[in-house]
């Protein structure tokens, strides 16, 4: 697990997934569902 060392660091977008690559930068990727919810069936 993890630790958190620094908040509110980015600016972070709606739909956007956050993460940290294995040089340790911080880079977004487009959520599949672009941050919305699923249809009812």
């Amino acid at each position: 697990m993890g630790t958190i060392v620094a908040k509110n660091v980015i600016k972070r977008k709606h739909g956007y997934l956050y993460y940290v690559d294995a040089k340790g930068n911080v880079c977004e990727a487009k959520m599949s569902r672009g941050g919305r919810k699923k249809k009812k069936r």
